[in-house]
């Protein structure tokens, strides 16, 4: 299993890369958000600079905000600064998008951008279309200058769905997912990505897993919805109801249960911004800081349905029993200032006793 650390862009905190290599962590992966964070790419190229051995990729680079050439050319630099230690993470958009008051890409087109960003990689020319005119593109890369698809840059796709999973199988080399309380066991998404893979001829053949998830490590005798465990994750928690937020108001769908108890007042603190401006509100604060009113939202029910929950004895177990149904990677995400010392507490009783 390999144990890694989604943070939020941040060019100030290049610092934290280094920590999080000296602690053993296997990868960092960086959000990418252009209305919230620091841009990605000038973040992982810092910290390229600043390791020699940790993994590093956008965690995950929005589809929808750059064209396929762009990313591809932005990871074969990095590639260049740190060759064979990147990868390239993918996904359509939720917050990125969301907080420019647009959806998500949908998913035709997400595999389409797929397709084209996969044969860049590969160094293959491929058909592209871009305002109604479709040429064959290829990455001009001459006399090994500049930036380097070699060593091979893995791609892994962002799928929450059924659908996207798929896509991973189709044009990927792994799976970025959500697992319990709020995702699926991970014999489930695989076997998403392996229909996708089927339809496209391919074999799975060392095919990477890993879930995005957040998790609460607590102190022996810790309930799950003490003042310090809101302080960590309570940014993480309330994600989760900004993103049914978006899904109930644009689908006209009820709020899952887990939310049900606490949907008429966080409605109520959105509903005193005028509506032209509520996706600044349900997003600006994303895994960084709670709004007012938000704290009192949270209790431990509410962490254990969107967290991934318990004492060093109880995680190590969980995570080996992820493991046995085939995940290969636990990536984390945090964005307050209480990552520099969570990271270490769960380097020390998990990673150092896995």
């Amino acid at each position: 299993m390999r144990f890694s650390i989604c943070v939020m862009a941040d060019i100030d905190e290049i610092g934290f890369f280094s920590h999080a290599e000296a602690l053993g962590y296997d990868s960092v992966w960086v959000t990418d958000s252009q209305m919230l964070f620091s841009d990605c790419y000038a973040v992982l190229a810092l910290a390229a600079q600043q390791t020699r051995r940790i993994r590093l990729g956008p965690g995950v680079a929005i589809c929808g905000t750059r064209i396929p050439p762009v990313h591809v050319a932005a990871m074969a630099t990095l590639n260049r600064l740190a060759p064979g230690r990147v990868h390239l993470g993918v996904g359509t958009g939720n917050t990125a998008t969301r907080s420019m008051g647009q959806p998500p890409m949908r998913i035709a087109e997400y595999a389409e951008h797929l397709r084209v960003m996969r044969g860049l990689l590969r160094g293959e020319p491929v058909d592209y279309a871009r305002d109604g005119l479709t040429r064959p593109i290829k990455m001009l890369i001459r006399e090994k200058k500049y930036m380097s698809l070699e060593p091979r840059i893995p791609l892994y796709v962002s799928g929450f769905g059924p659908r996207a999973m798929e896509l991973a199988g189709e044009y990927g080399d792994g799976l970025v997912f959500a697992i319990p309380p709020r995702g699926v066991p991970p014999a489930e998404a695989l076997a998403h990505a392996r229909a996708g893979a089927a339809r496209a001829g391919r074999m799975l053949d060392n095919f990477h897993t890993a879930a995005l998830t957040n998790v609460v490590l607590l102190e022996p005798g810790e309930p799950a919805g003490s003042e310090r465990v809101i302080r960590t994750v309570g940014p993480n928690v309330m994600a989760s109801v900004y993103y049914f937020y978006d899904a109930v108001h644009e689908r006209g769908i009820e709020p899952p249960p887990f939310l049900r108890r606490i949907w008429a007042r966080y409605c109520a603190l959105v509903e005193e911004i005028p509506r032209e401006h509520r996706h600044f509100r349900t997003h600006e604060g994303h895994y960084t800081y709670l709004h007012p009113g938000e704290a009192e939202l949270i209790d431990a029910e509410l962490i254990r349905a969107t967290c991934l929950v318990g004492e060093a004895d109880e995680l190590i177990e969980r995570i080996r029993e992820l493991e046995r149904g085939g995940l290969r990677e636990l990536m984390f995400a945090t964005g307050v200032d209480e990552k520099w010392r969570f990271s270490e507490e769960f380097a020390r009783h998990i990673i150092a006793s896995y």
